[in-house]
């Protein structure tokens, strides 16, 4: 069976998360994006929020975690905001995409992401 999608895209939250230590101190802006793999035909047939997935309550969750204790890796941050997707008890699979886009590094570029694909077993 294929899952619907409820996509969740461009969550801006300021955050210390990074190597640098500068970056701890000063922190900067993450744009979060969360696609979400759901079955949505109970929710639809009965018009019931409780059958899917509140966006609103998700968002504001990932927002805490994006701007909650500081890690070093985005690949970490992006496993924190993967597994608070899977605890939204509907949802079966999530891809997560972390964009840092004023990481400091030597070159310039436009954005620097970190996706990742999660799913219950």
């Amino acid at each position: 069976m294929t899952l619907d999608r409820i996509s969740l895209l461009g969550l801006r939250a300021f955050g210390r998360h990074g190597v640098l230590d500068h970056e701890g101190v000063h922190g900067q802006e993450f744009i979060i994006d969360a696609v979400l793999g759901v079955d949505t035909r109970a929710a639809a047939a009965t018009d019931n929020l409780t059958l899917t997935v509140d966006y609103g309550a998700l968002a504001d969750r990932l927002a805490a975690i994006v701007t909650g204790p500081p890690v070093a890796l985005i690949e970490t941050l992006a496993e924190q905001l993967a597994a608070a997707c899977l605890e939204a008890g509907l949802v079966r699979e999530v891809e997560i995409t972390v964009h840092k886009p004023h990481a400091p590094v030597a070159q310039i570029v436009a954005d620097i992401t970190v996706t990742i694909f999660r799913s219950r077993l």
